[in-house]
């Protein structure tokens, strides 16, 4: 019987063999680096010129948010503090711990420390801090549990699709605005009564939030976005602009 099939065909399923294992190494390769801690930067935690414990300055001491990051409300980039705000304090408590000269020599010679940002959006990136914390984004949902670091790391990846997924469902992280700098708040903290004398409910509740024991972060989410009317952009001009 003739040979319909000419000879080079019979290379044709080792050549798909070979394919096929270039193609799955280059996927499990492409995810391996883009998306785990490597490529995301989450767990960076550079050396400081000064070691800061947010766990013993905002859990222990009880100081907020807002001392030190004094233009997060207000500006479209925070900051972090001058020299001023840390020797407010620091020219009485610790004023002679080592671990601070670098405040002390920048206090006497007016150079600002050199703090390491952690944070850094790219240029090609428009974020407003005080669009976000004024409209019931807390510093926990981009910034983690910082309260609770020794040492401040990156703790949210940052990413387009990280942003989009807060975008897209806004009301899986609206808190009430005098809780976005408590970073220990939970849902189970609302009082419904109060909640709802304050901001309402949904049009379409099929229930009385008020009359609830709790509500869960669904139920205050979805009340605070058509609260404040609340429609972030889902497009490239949001945040490309």
């Amino acid at each position: 019987m003739a040979n319909f099939f000419p000879r080079w065909t019979n290379w044709i399923p080792l050549k798909l063999v070979i394919c096929g294992i270039i193609a799955v190494c280059g996927l499990t390769a492409a995810t391996w680096y883009y998306a785990t801690p490597k490529y995301t930067k989450i767990g960076y935690e550079p050396i400081q010129p000064v070691p800061f414990p947010h766990d013993i300055h905002v859990s222990q001491l009880g100081m907020d948010c807002r001392y030190c990051h004094s233009f997060v409300e207000m500006a479209a980039q925070s900051n972090v503090p001058n020299t001023q705000t840390c020797m407010n304090c620091h020219t009485q408590v610790q004023k002679d711990n080592p671990k601070l000269e670098p405040v002390r020599a920048s206090w006497k010679t007016g150079n600002p420390v050199e703090w390491v940002w952690i944070y850094r959006t790219v240029d090609y990136v428009y974020y407003n801090h005080a669009a976000h914390v004024n409209r019931g984004i807390s510093c926990f949902s981009c910034h983690g549990s910082v309260n609770h670091m020794s040492t401040v790391y990156l703790a949210k990846p940052h990413s387009m699709a990280w942003c989009l997924d807060c975008h897209r469902h806004p009301e899986n992280f609206l808190r009430p605005d005098d809780q976005v700098f408590n970073l220990d708040w939970k849902p189970d903290d609302v009082k419904p009564a109060q909640f709802v004398a304050k901001y309402g409910q949904p049009h379409d509740a099929g229930e009385d939030f008020s009359k609830k024991q709790k509500l869960s972060q669904a139920e205050i989410g979805r009340t605070l976005k058509e609260h404040w009317n609340i429609n972030p952009p889902t497009n490239c001009q949001g945040c490309h602009r």
